[in-house]
């Protein structure tokens, strides 16, 4: 039994330590709750655990990836934008918070907070509100569905969830290509593609 919440552990951590859109960890987490029959409230706790553990290193070393990868410039613009999210104090949280709630990966979030060089620590209280909300409705919903476990595994691979994946590689995109720093300080929209070394 203890080695099946540990693979619940090392799912979802596996699936949000990745710097590019995967499915979301509650996917693993409803997959092994059904497979092993486990306790729903020790499945949502122990993922969103391995959630924010995966999540947190992400922070730490995407910006040592992004140096080696990214112009120093578009590093820079990336900074600036986290600087510029850490100005807004609460409603910064209150955005995290928020966009953790959506079925939208928080992949793209990770991937600025760690480039901008923010402490995981001002991002991850937040991110964890919103996770633990989140998980715990649609592990719920998984359990509720498990005696369809057919049209669930359809559901996965539907339109909405391709869609998601869609719009988590559109956002960071945008955060890449944007220009932020002539955005924000001109306020005029510039796209930059040459931002690899």
């Amino acid at each position: 039994m203890f080695w099946n919440y540990l693979l619940v552990f090392l799912g979802a951590f596996l699936f949000d330590v990745v710097p590019f859109p995967f499915p979301p960890a509650f996917t693993i987490m409803i997959f092994l709750q059904i497979m092993f029959d486990l306790n729903i409230w020790w499945v949502i706790v122990i993922g969103v655990a391995g959630s924010i553990l995966g999540r947190y290193i992400l922070t730490l070393y995407i910006p040592f990836l992004a140096g080696k990868i990214f112009k120093p410039s578009k590093n820079e613009d990336v900074e600036f934008l986290g600087k510029k999210m850490k100005e807004k104090g609460w409603r910064s949280q209150l955005f995290i918070v928020a966009y953790s709630l959506l079925p939208l990966p928080t992949t793209p979030l990770f991937l600025a907070g760690g480039m901008a060089r923010i402490k995981p620590l001002y991002i991850i209280p937040a991110f964890f509100i919103g996770k633990f909300t989140s998980d715990t409705i649609t592990v719920h919903l998984g359990k509720y569905a498990a005696d369809n476990v057919t049209n669930m595994l359809n559901s996965a691979l539907s339109i909405k969830s391709f869609a998601s994946i869609g719009v988590g590689l559109l956002l960071i995109c945008a955060l890449l290509f944007i220009d932020w720093r002539s955005l924000i300080q001109k306020k005029k929209f510039q796209l930059n593609f040459k931002i690899w070394k």
